[in-house]
């Protein structure tokens, strides 16, 4: 994060760099069996977007590209499981936002898919990384193993159609199963 010219702000009583860099400390939250940080309200909202946001992000000076997720109530939150500090420790955060997008992990059934439909590969690689992610998102936000099959398929489909993004869902809403009830963030 060197190089980044710095004008002093303040986010809630944290100081923090101008519109590139937000500076924050928050507390490595244990949700079953994740670890989450949640962004304070003013570190969300000087993010560039209320749904997903690719970043740099320095946890205690370990630093690395990251989706900062949207917790359905206007905030963010950050997965923390391999940070390496354990539930209860409290951590400074620097984050800044970039429009290079790392590339998703995709799921295997999805890989699966794709690697049986061929014919969609060109489109597949065509989008940008965001997109890609914006498929995946879509496919893992659901728990149902029925609904998710169904969502593998209709991907497939709308890939065969030239369907860039998947269309109709909320993107500012948490789509982790295993984190989210109705759209929103478990545990606020």
């Amino acid at each position: 994060m060197a190089g980044v010219p710095r004008r002093a702000i303040t986010l809630g009583g944290m100081a923090a760099a101008a519109a590139e860099t937000i500076e924050f400390t928050a507390q490595v939250e244990q949700l079953g069996d994740r670890l989450i940080l949640r962004f304070p309200d003013a570190a969300s909202a000087a993010l560039p977007s209320r749904g997903q946001v690719a970043a740099m992000v320095g946890i205690d000076g370990k630093t690395r590209d990251a989706v900062i997720e949207p917790d359905g109530r206007r905030g963010h939150w950050l997965p923390a499981d391999d940070d390496g500090f354990p539930g209860g420790t409290t951590v400074g955060v620097v984050v800044e936002p970039t429009k290079d997008w790392p590339e998703p992990d995709v799921p295997d059934d999805f890989a699966t898919a794709l690697r049986a439909a061929p014919d969609t590969a060109g489109l597949w690689n065509a989008i940008t990384p965001m997109a890609r992610w914006e498929w995946v998102r879509w496919i893992n936000a659901t728990a149902n193993a029925q609904t998710r099959s169904r969502r593998i398929e209709v991907a497939i489909d709308k890939l065969r159609a030239g369907k860039r993004r998947p269309c109709c869902f909320d993107l500012s809403s948490c789509t982790d199963p295993e984190l989210a009830r109705s759209g929103k963030l478990i545990g606020t």
